[in-house]
């Protein structure tokens, strides 16, 4: 651990500085959109925006980084990024937020690349899965913090806004003037949708209706708040709860994913953040059973994401696990974009109020373990020794820190087989 803080603190620090700004526009943004009288269905296009720049980002910005650098194109984005934050005050139009939002999303998912592209170089085979744990660890808690953040200012004005920018253009520095080496930048190129689905059903359907779950947390749930009355120090505490959940139950629930089937935890994890999602619909009016719902959904469906790459991944080959990775973004995506326009709807008075925001994670989750409970009739399970390992992934991550996290998990499985090997060896020795 002290070796990757050592070669990694300025890139851990910067990431940690960008997410404190990601979470805070989100919140404000929902907190503001309140104030200035947006509807839920005109935020839920602010937000939903964000997730289609997002995924712009990640299919474009490598070529960008083959043709300028990476340098030149994480200063570049940060600047953006800088930028819009400050303009969104200055035009409170729904159109020019979702504008807004999508170059937002696009520079995001960019400088993500970038980083992630430099946390893989500075890490080895040794460190790897200890990098990405911090990776995902800062990134949670940059979120979790930005919510404490918004507390220092007021929402209807400008300040707020200027905070965030300022954090965002000084996360830069820690990073570019720490990285020397400019690392090669390769991705591999994508399995086709059709082979994916082919390959693993259940993957391919959860990763899709999981996009939709952790858009709904990430853009709606500041809008929610709001809808509902609540004051900002109860926003910023019912959606720093989702990712405290995150944060609390992606290992435990790993742990336990290397030790039973995959399918019927999936189905399990999938059953307890729907009912969390009931208990927010059913009696969200009291905030302390509001904030139960929060912790137990984000801490389902966060580990959800990570165990259905290792689903897929039990299936895969190993030389097919990093292009498998980018067609299950791809697919999580194009859920993220739907998420926040349903939820929209859903939340709109004429049709079931701010309980709709619950009430698209409850349909989405219940979904998930349905199917999950379907595919366990469709082919045997794989055996638990033949199964791969558990790395954690979090929904924010790029192509770049999903290939990284299969090369950890196919290092780490090829460690376990060479131990085995090694150990029927030593037993044929001893016998001899």
């Amino acid at each position: 651990m002290k070796q990757v803080l050592s070669s990694a603190w300025a890139l851990l620090l910067g990431v940690g500085l960008l997410m404190i700004g990601n979470g805070l526009q989100g919140t404000l943004l929902g907190v503001r959109g309140e104030i200035e009288g947006f509807s839920t269905l005109q935020m839920s296009f602010v937000m939903s925006a964000y997730f289609v720049g997002f995924l712009g980002g990640s299919r474009l910005t490598p070529e960008m980084i083959r043709r300028v650098g990476h340098v030149r194109v994480f200063a570049a984005l940060g600047s953006f990024i800088s930028a819009v934050m400050i303009l969104y005050p200055v035009f409170t139009d729904p159109i020019v937020w979702s504008l807004g939002r999508v170059v937002i999303g696009f520079c995001f998912s960019g400088v993500y690349v970038t980083a992630e592209s430099w946390l893989n170089n500075a890490s080895d085979n040794e460190n790897r899965g200890k990098a990405l744990s911090l990776y995902m660890i800062v990134q949670t808690a940059g979120i979790v913090t930005a919510q404490a953040l918004m507390l220092l200012g007021d929402p209807a004005g400008f300040d707020t806004f200027v905070l965030a920018s300022v954090v965002i253009s000084v996360s830069f520095a820690p990073i570019l003037l720490s990285i020397s080496p400019t690392p090669a930048f390769a991705t591999t190129k994508p399995m086709s949708l059709k082979q994916l689905m082919r390959t693993s059903p259940l993957g391919c359907v959860g990763m899709f209706l999981m996009g939709g779950v952790f858009a709904a947390q990430f853009g709606m749930s500041a809008v929610y708040g709001a809808s509902v009355g609540l004051s900002m120090v109860e926003i910023s505490g019912f959606v720093a709860t989702f990712y405290v959940g995150a944060l609390i139950m992606q290992y435990p629930l790993g742990w336990v994913s290397d030790r039973m089937d995959r399918r019927l935890l999936i189905l399990l994890v999938a059953a307890a953040g729907g009912l969390g999602s009931v208990l927010g619909m059913a009696l969200g009016g009291v905030y302390a059973l509001l904030l139960a719902a929060a912790f137990l959904i984000g801490g389902m469906t966060n580990p959800l994401y990570s165990l259905l790459i290792a689903y897929t991944n039990d299936y895969l080959e190993p030389d097919d696990m990093a292009a498998a990775s980018g067609g299950l973004l791809f697919i999580n995506g194009l859920g993220a974009i739907a998420g926040p326009l349903i939820t929209g709807w859903l939340m709109g008075d004429e049709v079931f109020g701010p309980p709709g925001f619950f009430l698209l994670m409850t349909g989405l989750l219940f979904a998930l373990a349905v199917y999950a409970l379907y595919r366990m009739t469709q082919r045997p399970s794989i055996p638990v020794e033949d199964t791969g390992t558990f790395t954690t992934v979090s929904p924010a991550s790029t192509p770049v820190a999903m290939e990284l996290a299969q090369e950890y998990t196919i290092n780490a499985d090829q460690e376990v087989q060479d131990a085995l090997v090694a150990q029927a060896e030593r037993a044929g020795e001893d016998a001899a």
